[in-house]
């Protein structure tokens, strides 16, 4: 490219870095990816992914790039040789500019074709040191057919061609060969050099090497990029619009890692799923798909430093290398700024990734993702399974997983492509479109189901199958067929089965309803089966049933959920479990009867508090009334002997009143008082300690306390001895306290006594 072509060198050199970065973190896994495929046969699992891969590494040298560009270009490619997790693929790096006269070359490669074995990435991390930017008089245009010239030659000298073979193209996208004799004139340069491009991108299809161009910079040319991208080879490891070559621009720094990472999965058919980003110490979430069957945790750390470890969704911190449980284990460039933990059988669920740095390294923020490939199973069913010539058919395709269990998240299998046809005897095979858009025949959109319609032709006889290949980027294709047979009339019983879904804990049982009728004078034996399910997870009950001659009845079945154990350790949460039940009548040649699909949503046990919480709830509100129903007790307890408004009526020995004095609320509901004066003006005075004290009784009247002779029932119309001389009684007047008023049990004032009359 020309010197007059230049960006800022600050904003160059972080975008450089941010991409070239996140192109070495995303790069580890690259060896997931697997070979374009041909479409298996009916009822064949897909062949395994193919764990390694070719791959060359363009960088653009051309004068543009500044001296922290080209360091981080340095960086990324030795980050993508250490962290390649397969030793049998290979790589090879090289830069390019343009030979602009006879002693220059377009060309430099730095790293030959390496193995990626533990020798093999330790020479990569040294060679890819030799990179180096061009200065003036060097070639510093931008020679792309030389680039595509190399690449092709590096992937194809020598290889595997069922290994993928893909070209990463870092370059702002301005071809210039102006200054480059090779390419004639001057004047004839550019329309030689667009000519020759074109002749290198045909080569490079017909020698099944993918191009992938990044473009960045202020203004990359999207239009020569996207001609690049769309000149090399087109199939990718799926016949998926998703996994064919693109141009992609990136826009800055913030836009580089979500973007690369997303161009990485395309082009080796893996799934990326990101997560957050946050500066060191933090505890960073991601999910694994519980399609995943083989993925990477990659860790941009910014700074070798932060120290890094990984927790399963069941809690368990897991090795960096080596087996555990049932998952394998291998970690790359833990001593670099991207680090990537490859996990063969993950644990599907939210892991937990741990990250810690020392002081003064905590300030750049660290991200995490995942890239994944993983399996993805199907269920087909007819309905009915043994239909007439001429009758309409519903195909249903259900998606689950490798262990039997439904999918919860759509995006798990976004992008999915289902292709279905009818075969069978005496017809040429019908193609089936199968949805999952919640119209039709398909009750509910996005839950994992595909279903569709066919009329069996009128000239069927005999076999029927239907055929579904499940294909989608990163999940290996899986294809399943359901067999039938056309039934020549009515058939000899007739059986319709009833929704089979619900949700349990292990060890309960989901019920459904078997219609059955059988229209001959013989008994007919059916028989029960479960289908597409893991051994152990559910089981069908009764195996058969037996109809007698006539009889049309409905019985019972019974799906039993295993055991805890059979779900091994997954019910962290709800699972659906799916499958087939089906009914066939062994008396009719096994004729199908139901191929009914089933779906069945299990949950943990129980703990005894979940069980019994309201027991629980009732004892505590039991208490609480008994509690509250003392505490009224005693309230309405105290207020009954409370003395306040008793008339006290000081009596002579004669019954002459002497003086009326009106109680107060007293101390503990005891109201004391003495005479004062009592030989001359006796008088009842109120004294906190006089010998004399009185409260209301329960039953009526009053209760009268003397100092050294006990307690004395004072009933209204009785009187009681003070003294040898002197009386108590209670006056007409005296009064029930009032309710409203919740007097101080303590207080030893009362209110407004004192009043003699």
């Amino acid at each position: 490219m020309r010197n007059d072509r230049t960006r800022g060198p600050a904003g160059a050199g972080r975008a450089g870095r941010a991409a070239l970065t996140v192109l070495a973190g995303a790069a580890v896994l690259i060896s997931l990816t697997a070979p374009a495929a041909p479409d298996p046969e009916p009822a064949a699992a897909a062949a395994p992914a193919h764990t390694a891969v070719n791959y060359a590494v363009a960088v653009d040298q051309s004068t543009s790039l500044s001296a922290e560009d080209i360091a981080a270009e340095k960086a990324a490619a030795a980050r993508i040789a250490l962290g390649d997790v397969s030793a049998t693929s290979h790589i090879s790096v090289f830069g390019f500019a343009a030979a602009e006269s006879d002693d220059q070359r377009a060309v430099d490669p730095v790293c030959p074709r390496t193995r990626l074995d533990a020798a093999g990435r330790e020479s990569v991390g040294v060679c890819v040191e030799k990179l180096r930017g061009r200065k003036d008089g060097e070639g510093t245009g931008t020679d792309f057919p030389s680039a595509i010239r190399q690449g092709v030659h590096e992937l194809t000298s020598g290889t595997d061609p069922a290994v993928p073979r893909v070209l990463f193209l870092l370059t702002d996208g301005f071809m210039d060969v102006t200054g480059s004799p090779q390419y004639g004139g001057k004047t004839h340069r550019k329309a030689e050099g667009e000519r020759q491009l074109a002749a290198e991108l045909k080569k490079a299809a017909a020698a099944n090497v993918q191009i992938w161009p990044l473009g960045f910079g202020d203004a990359p040319d999207k239009e020569q990029l996207d001609a690049m991208a769309a000149g090399g080879y087109q199939k990718g490891c799926v016949d998926l619009p998703s996994a064919r070559p693109t141009a992609t621009k990136v826009s800055g720094a913030k836009d580089f890692k979500p973007v690369l990472e997303r161009i990485f999965a395309a082009a080796h058919c893996l799934r990326y799923q990101p997560g957050p980003s946050k500066r060191p110490p933090a505890t960073l979430p991601v999910t694994i798909s519980p399609l995943a069957t083989v993925g990477s945790i990659v860790v941009d750390k910014g700074t070798p430093e932060v120290t890094v470890t990984y927790t399963d969704p069941l809690g368990n911190k897991v090795p960096t290398t080596g087996s555990f449980e049932d998952s394998t284990f291998e970690l790359a460039g833990g001593e670099g700024t991207v680090e990537a933990l490859k996990i063969t059988d993950p644990v599907p669920g939210t892991w937990k990734v741990a990250v810690k740095a020392p002081e003064g390294h905590r300030s750049l923020p660290v991200g995490v993702s995942v890239l994944w490939q993983g399996e993805l199973q199907g269920s087909i069913t007819m309905d009915p399974p043994s239909p007439q010539a001429g009758q309409k058919t519903t195909v249903t395709m259900r998606l689950q997983t490798r262990e039997g269990y439904q999918i919860k998240d759509p995006a798990d299998y976004a992008g999915l492509k289902v292709r279905s046809r009818l075969t069978g005897d005496g017809f040429t095979p019908l193609p089936l479109r199968l949805t999952d858009d919640g119209k039709g025949p398909d009750p509910t959109a996005s839950d994992g189901s595909f279903s569709g319609t066919v009329t069996v032709p009128k000239d069927a006889d005999g076999a029927l199958k239907v055929i579904g290949t499940l294909t989608a980027s990163g999940l290996s294709a899986d294809t399943r067929s359901d067999g039938g047979q056309v039934s020549p009339g009515t058939l000899p019983v007739t059986t319709a089965l009833g929704p089979v879904r619900g949700d349990g804990h292990p060890g309960d049982t989901v019920t459904a309803n078997l219609s059955v009728t059988n229209t001959t004078n013989a008994p007919h034996t059916l028989r029960l089966s479960l289908a597409d399910v893991r051994p152990g997870l559910l089981t069908v009950r009764p195996a058969e049933i037996t109809v007698k001659p006539g009889e049309s009845t409905t019985r019972e079945v019974r799906i039993g959920i295993g055991d805890e154990k059979a779900f091994e350790g997954r019910l962290d949460g709800t699972l659906g479990v799916g499958g087939v039940v089906t009914v066939q009548d062994a008396t009719d040649g096994d004729r199908p009867l139901v191929r009914a699909p089933l779906s069945i949503q299990v949950s943990p046990a129980p703990s005894v508090l979940d069980r019994y919480w309201w027991a629980l709830v009732g004892a505590v509100a039991l208490v609480v009334v008994a509690a509250l129903a003392v505490l009224a007790w005693l309230r309405q307890r105290r207020r009954r002997r409370d003395p306040h408004g008793l008339t006290l009526h000081l009596l002579s020995e004669d019954g002459e009143v002497l003086s009326v004095h009106r109680a107060g609320h007293g101390r503990k509901q005891w109201y004391a008082f003495d005479i004062a004066e009592a030989h001359s003006n006796p008088r009842i005075e109120r004294r906190t300690s006089g010998r004399f004290a009185v409260q209301r009784s329960p039953e009526g009247g009053a209760v009268l306390r003397v100092n050294g002779r006990g307690r004395t029932r004072l009933t209204p119309t009785g009187q009681a001895e003070l003294t040898d001389r002197l009386r108590l009684a209670l006056g007409e007047d005296s009064v029930r306290p009032d309710p409203d008023h919740h007097p101080d049990p303590d207080s030893t004032t009362d209110d407004g006594d004192g009043e003699h009359l």
